[in-house]
């Protein structure tokens, strides 16, 4: 079956840590663009951060800069969100998407995508 499966988010404290995964199966990530999305309760979805398939050039939302950081694995055929001093804000359910037609910031801007995961939820409070 083709798909894409999330792990990694759960509760964390404001200032914590947490890294998400995203697994493909079915099919090879090589030459897919790879992102990070993110839709909080009563607000639109969102392009968090996106990695491109050849020389891995990223995108960054404003928001998380400086605290997120993507990265892919193309031997594992997966790709990762290490979050850093995460913030209530950021929380949302988390969603990652491949599309091999896009770049990083097409994926992240545009919201086109060959594959979408279900999502996993992080939530951030004290």
């Amino acid at each position: 079956q083709v798909q894409l499966v999330e792990s990694g988010g759960g509760l964390v404290q404001p200032g914590g840590s947490l890294r998400l995964s995203c697994a493909a199966s079915g099919f090879t990530l090589d030459y897919y663009a790879i992102g990070w999305f993110r839709q909080a309760p009563g607000k639109e979805r969102e392009g968090v951060s996106c990695i491109s398939d050849s020389d891995r050039s990223t995108y960054y939302a404003d928001s998380v800069k400086g605290r997120f950081t993507i990265s892919r694995d193309n031997a594992k055929n997966a790709v990762y969100l290490q979050m850093n001093s995460l913030k209530p804000e950021d929380t949302a359910v988390y969603y990652c998407a491949a599309d091999a037609l896009v770049d990083e910031e097409q994926l992240c801007l545009g919201y086109v995508s060959d594959y979408w995961s279900k999502g996993t939820l992080v939530t951030v409070s004290s």
